[in-house]
């Protein structure tokens, strides 16, 4: 055989290509040590909301002995900043600076202020916690501030950080670029959880101190690790010279036509569906099944094996050209079968029939994720991208975050009322109340594909110039 006819050994390029997840969101325009490191964002995003939604809401409630209620109070300020990532979108789009750069400076200030909020926090929580001679009202205040400034870096720093991914993929590897994105924000709250968990065994005082400091100093180094040369300097787009319009005409014409709206309407439907049982499956399977707490505790990773099953059907499906709003009605509809069995889990008392359900959750709220984000990443146009992608996660967060407030409040008035008789003794048990949430999250998710069906319609009557193709070379199991 001659030389030229031998097969050539495989080099370490074409082996990370062949084998490593995600190798072909990457482009020429993007390559894939670029685009990973790009998406470092997302797991200072995810290391942050474990961070505020579980690891503090944890400790203040029972090693601090805060109130619950201001626990869930502080837990809630984020959300407020959240129906403001629509105008942070905008204001990348727009920013005026002489050096060249739009979404940089925003990814910046929201590290900056992800970074001083953990500064504060843990001083903060001393105060709460009793330990120091402080009025408490400080405390209050000053842990107020901290939570506040990290759910508003999180925003700023994701909402830019999505526009920038969005600017530098070719529209044709947009699809894959958000897989990738959404998986790496579930591996940082993965990753994080663990490491929190980790050093946190042996709690202490100083311990939390170190964590959440340490957490501070990790969020600064991922994100200008994540934005160092990432972003093409233009002046002439960012030039004071040039003339934009308002936020409120650019508005006006992004959601003309009705596609716009009706899409966020769809997604503030699905996110409301999928995420008023974010509180409610441990209970509902210690309370009416029986399960231990180790069973229980499992459920969070039924859940992720099940999201990210549908990261996986959702890259195949998107790869062989599947419209993006008819996956997520997809989603909508696996997620209607799902509380379905978590619903007749109770009467039958089954418990392979609610984890069956539980991973159901999961995969549905995937494809829905994906499949909505896709959509509202194709709105973009003339460098507009940051508008549609804060609309998006504006929309997305604040109905999450009602949601989940709203599910733990109507299981509640729902249970004490069955509970006391009120609703007849076939409805007494403890399962009525967290059936109710169940059965209006099934409704949502009707109101959800009512919603987003005429776009699916309309995307199969009127074919994009160019179809979005999304593949992955492997999907890790």
């Amino acid at each position: 055989m001659s030389d030229n006819a031998r097969p050539r050994p495989m080099t370490w390029r074409q082996f990370a290509a062949t084998m490593l997840p995600f190798a072909d969101s990457a482009t020429r325009e993007l390559p894939l040590p670029r685009l990973l490191r790009l998406a470092l964002f997302q797991v200072s995003v995810g290391m942050a909301a474990v961070l505020l939604t579980g690891t503090l809401n944890r400790v203040m409630i029972v090693e601090l002995g805060i109130s619950g209620w201001v626990v869930a109070l502080m837990v809630a300020l984020p959300l407020v900043f959240a129906p403001l990532r629509a105008l942070i979108g905008f204001k990348s789009d727009t920013h005026r600076s002489v050096l060249g750069w739009r979404r940089g400076p925003y990814i910046w200030f929201g590290s900056m202020l992800q970074f001083g909020g953990f500064a504060i926090m843990p001083f903060a929580l001393l105060i709460l916690s009793g330990d120091t001679h402080g009025p408490v009202i400080v405390g209050h205040v000053a842990a107020a501030l901290a939570f506040l400034l990290v759910g508003v870096g999180m925003h700023t720093t994701q909402t830019a950080g999505l526009a920038l991914a969005s600017d530098l993929a070719p529209e044709e590897a947009r699809p894959r670029v958000v897989a990738l994105l959404y998986v790496m924000l579930l591996a940082g709250m993965l990753v994080s959880s663990l490491v929190i968990g980790l050093l946190l065994t042996d709690f202490s005082a100083l311990r939390l101190i170190q964590v959440i400091q340490g957490a501070a100093v990790v969020t600064m180094a991922l994100n200008m690790v994540a934005l160092w040369k990432q972003e093409i300097r233009d002046p002439v787009l960012t030039s004071p010279e040039r003339e934009h319009p308002p936020f409120a005409q650019q508005w006006r014409a992004f959601i003309s036509g009705g596609r716009a709206s009706r899409l966020l309407v769809a997604v503030g439907l699905g996110a409301a569906a999928f995420s008023m049982q974010d509180v409610l499956l441990e209970p509902y399977g210690a309370q009416v099944l029986g399960l231990s707490v180790a069973a229980t505790t499992a459920l969070t990773a039924l859940w992720s094996w099940g999201t990210l099953s549908g990261l996986a059907l959702a890259a195949h499906r998107l790869g062989e050209g599947a419209e993006p709003h008819r996956l997520a009605g997809f989603g909508a509809v696996v997620g209607i079968a799902a509380f379905s069995f978590v619903i007749f889990a109770a009467p039958i008392n089954s418990t392979p029939l609610f984890l069956l359900g539980v991973a159901g959750i999961g995969f549905g709220g995937g494809l829905f994720a994906v499949g909505t984000l896709t959509a509202a990443m194709a709105l973009t146009r003339d460098g507009q991208s940051g508008l549609a992608l804060g609309a998006w996660g504006a929309v997305q967060a604040t109905a999450a975050g009602v949601a989940i407030a709203l599910g733990g409040a109507l299981r509640d008035v729902v249970g004490e009322l069955a509970e006391s008789g009120r609703l007849g003794a076939a409805l007494s048990g403890p399962a009525t109340g967290y059936g109710f949430v169940y059965h209006l999250e099934i409704g949502l998710l009707f109101a959800a594909l009512i919603a987003i069906g005429p776009l699916a319609r309309h995307a199969v009557d009127h074919p994009p110039s160019s179809s979005a193709k999304f593949g992955l070379a492997e999907f890790p199991t």
